[in-house]
Order: C-alpha cells, then structure tokens, then sequence
C-alpha cells in the first residue's frame, strides 16, 4: 500500500509537470482592443499590430468595441478569461477605460495603449501617443498662414471624452486665437466620425454660409465636411484641414480638396506597442508609462514624402 501510494505520488508530480511543460510550449496570445473598425486609421493600426504580433511568433486576435466602453468591457473580460497574455488597446473613452485596463492588470496582464490615453498613472504598463498638441502647434501656424491672418471658421471636434481630441484643439487653438481676425463661428463634435461630420457641416454652413475654413480633430471628418461642401458648392471657397495622415486625406491633398493633415505613424504606435508585449514575455518591466510619437504636418508642399499613414 505504501508503495502504491507512492507510485500515485510520483504519477501526480510527473503529470501536473508534464502539464506545465506543454502550457510553456504553447505560444503567448495578444489580444488587440481597438475602439472602432469603422474608420479606416484604426484598422490599419489593429492590422498592423496584428501582423507585427505574428512576426515575433505570438498569436492574436482584434476586437472591434465599436466605440462602446460596455463592448470593450466585455472583449477585456473575454480576454482575460481565455488566456491572451497581453493587450494591445486602444481605448474608447480617457476615463472610461481605465477599470477595463484596471482589470486587466489585476490578472497580471500587461496592457500597451496605442494612440488613445486612458487618465491612469499605473493601469497601462505603458502608452504609446501621438504628440497630437505639438503637431496642431504646426497646424495652427500653417492655418494661419492660408488664411492669411484673417477669416471665420468652424471647428469639428471628435469624440468629447477622448483626450485626442482636446490635445488637438488646444494646441491648434494656442495659435489661432492670437489673431483676433481669425473668428471661430462654431465649434462643434462630430465624434471623429466621417457620416456624423457631413451632417454637422450641413448644419453648419446653413448657420454659417460664408466662413473660409474648417478645422477638423481627424481625417474621417474632414473627408465627410468636403462632402458636405461639395454639394453646397462651396468646396473651392472653404478651406479643409485634418489630422491623421489617412489614405483618402493624402489623396484628397493631392488633388487639391483638402488642404493639410497632420501624419501620425500607425505603424510606428502599433509596432512598438507589439514590440513591447513581446519583451514584456521576455522579462523587461520598465516601460515608459508614455512614450511620445512625433506628429508631422503635411501639405500640397511636401505631399510627396507622404502615403497613407506614413512617409514613402
């Protein structure tokens, strides 16, 4: 009896090791959290994590949260419940997302935030972000200059809870409001959203038939308020500017529609942020809490260094 007991011990060791082993052997999984597929920049970002992730030998899987931080809530919990060894996300509300990053965390799942910034010191092991307020520093000096000092305009806002979009007004707007000839008629959100921003402009020209210019937080919108100035006639009197670096936008610049955007680099946030799982996995636990990607503005000047999302 003492010897089976024995044997039964020596079996229990020998296959909660062997168990060990093959779940050491099996490769790390990444889950990418990003706020909307429906814009084409995210997509791009996902895809571009995605395929970084499968270079360094790890599996993934992208979840759309449809701007819904209930959505996004439950992919965390999805997340953390089947195993993924990290995320990488990009979140759908600053403050909002934070118990979601929170909770990843908790799990001892590290969390790399791409492009958007969640309002926690700790909750992400780390954040990759555009310097969205230097690059509209550089917006806000080259709309000054096409306008040539002087002139009404509107602003679209994207999404009201995302830092993104106050960092762009605010450092577009510590230029602009220097010239007192340069008036703001409208400010309003268009939650960086291309169908949402053709409806606002519509409104907005009703209010505001003669402004010169539209400032617009993100390329989406800005491609849906030339559409909404093309059909009232008034694409070659109304100025368009963006941000993102976006496909149609570098196109649309150079076809002489859109007037500037500010290129963020997708491809830099999302590989850096799957470079970061990956020697997270290896050992590595200091980590910029944020890590600042240059923004560069782009124009009918210098349109050919750029493509989508990038430079040539």
């Amino acid at each position: 009896m003492k010897l089976f007991k024995v044997l039964l011990l020596l079996l229990v060791i020998f296959a909660g090791c062997n168990g060990d082993s093959k779940k050491s052997d099996e490769p790390k999984k990444i889950a990418i959290v990003v706020s909307t597929l429906n814009n084409p920049w995210f997509v791009f970002l996902a895809e571009t994590a995605a395929k970084k992730a499968k270079e360094l030998g790890y599996e993934s899987k992208i979840f759309d949260s449809q701007n819904n931080t209930a959505l996004e809530t439950d992919h965390f919990e999805n997340a953390i419940s089947s195993g993924y060894d990290a995320v990488l996300f990009n979140p759908t509300d600053a403050t909002g997302s934070v118990a979601n990053a929170t909770k990843a965390k908790n799990a001892d799942i590290p969390v790399f935030c791409m492009d958007r910034e969640i309002n926690s010191p700790d909750a992400a092991t780390s954040q990759i972000l555009s310097d969205n307020y230097s690059g509209c520093i550089e917006m806000g000096k080259y709309f000054v200059k096409t306008l040539n000092k002087k002139g009404k305009y509107v602003e679209l806002l994207g999404i009201v809870s995302d830092n993104n979009t106050w960092n762009r007004s605010k450092g577009f707007h510590s230029i602009v409001d220097n010239y007192k000839e340069l008036k703001m008629v409208a400010q309003q959100s268009a939650d960086f959203d291309r169908n949402k921003a053709m409806e606002v402009m519509e409104s907005l020209l009703q209010a505001n038939p003669d402004i010169n210019a539209v400032f617009c937080g993100n390329d989406a919108m800005a491609m849906g308020a030339y559409q909404a100035l093309s059909a009232a006639n008034k694409a070659d009197k109304v100025k368009v500017f963006g941000f993102d670096g976006a496909e149609d936008a570098i196109t649309s610049i150079q076809q002489g529609k859109v007037t500037a955007t500010a290129m963020q680099f997708p491809k830099v946030i999302a590989e850096t942020a799957a470079t970061f799982a990956d020697e997270y996995f290896k050992g590595k636990r200091d980590f910029p809490k944020k890590k600042p990607v240059a923004v560069e503005l782009v124009t009918k000047e210098n349109i050919e260094n750029y493509i989508g999302y990038g430079k040539k």
